[in-house]
């Protein structure tokens, strides 16, 4: 079995799971050779119980196990572990991989299985899964790419109303408070012109910053468009949230800018807030916020709104 230990055996951890002592031994005794962590169960409760504990890459299970068979564990794996699945067995006649596949099993196997046939089929089936895995991770880091705005780490406005939305719904099917946060940098466009846009672009990503250092938990935060931002505060009365936004106000008060030499500037926000109204439309709660926002600024700037 020399041969197997080769390099590539990693940190994956195996279960393997038969109620014939001798030949759960045996195949523990052989995925241990060739490098991988393994542990056994003599049947599908113990193995549940171990699911249930640590995390588990691939499953070897026989298919006649008294009580649970393999095949129900395998449903049970697919539909609550993330794990896959090699089933074996010492009645091929019996049992099909076609069968074993649609039962959701990586693979299949006939006892008695050569050790090298073994790994050759557990390699594969962690060589697969790794790069399901780093599939699902490219696909994840490009959903989050169309959805995120790459200046301020922020989501786009695209995200917004979508998220606004399904935040509306919820609201008003369980009756929960919601709030809005419209922030918009004071006197951007006069400070953009005189220092140009890379300096601009500096108070937004940091005005980013601020606001994802502000949020709690569940809240979220968006580049609305230009240098307006929006946060959506979920169960959140206007009072708390109030908060949430001189939270934001004063931290971005405190930085210092040097668009140019000599220069040490600060900036400031003014936010519209608004609490969600039983039936109002996205685009009225969104005007709501917008319109506190203008009237913030009205005043004279650097203040919130709650409207």
């Amino acid at each position: 079995m020399g041969e197997m230990a080769e390099k590539g055996a990693d940190h994956s951890h195996v279960l393997v799971v038969d109620d014939e002592d001798a030949v759960r031994i045996t195949i523990q005794e052989i995925v241990e050779y060739a490098g991988y962590r393994c542990s056994a169960a003599p049947s599908v409760q113990k193995a549940l119980e171990i699911l249930g504990h640590e995390p588990v890459d691939v499953v070897i299970t026989d298919i006649r196990m008294p009580g649970i068979d393999g095949f129900e564990l395998t449903e049970i794996i697919k539909n609550s572990y993330d794990s896959d699945v090699i089933i074996i067995t010492g009645y091929g006649r019996q049992f099909s991989y076609e069968e074993a596949v649609e039962k959701g099993a990586s693979d299949f196997a006939v006892k008695p299985v050569r050790p090298r046939e073994l790994i050759v089929r557990l390699r594969r089936v962690l060589r697969e899964r790794t790069l399901l895995a780093e599939r699902r991770q490219m696909e994840e880091r490009l959903r989050e790419l169309t959805i995120t705005d790459e200046l301020t780490k922020l989501y786009n406005s695209r995200h917004f109303f979508n998220q606004l939305q399904s935040e509306i719904d919820r609201a008003t099917r369980y009756e929960h408070q919601l709030t809005l946060l419209l922030v918009d940098v004071d006197d951007f466009k006069q400070y953009n012109d005189t220092y140009g846009h890379l300096e601009g672009d500096k108070v937004l990503a940091n005005l980013g910053e601020v606001i994802l250092g502000c949020m709690r938990k569940n809240d979220s935060g968006y580049r609305y468009g230009g240098d307006e931002f929006t946060v959506i505060l979920p169960e959140t009365r206007g009072k708390e949230a109030t908060r949430v936004a001189e939270r934001i106000r004063e931290g971005f008060r405190t930085i210092k800018f040097s668009p140019a030499p000599d220069k040490n500037i600060c900036t400031a926000v003014s936010v519209g807030i608004a609490e969600y109204r039983p039936g109002e439309s996205l685009t009225d709660f969104a005007k709501r916020a917008d319109e506190a926002m203008y009237e913030a600024k009205r005043l004279g700037g650097d203040q919130t709104l709650l409207v």
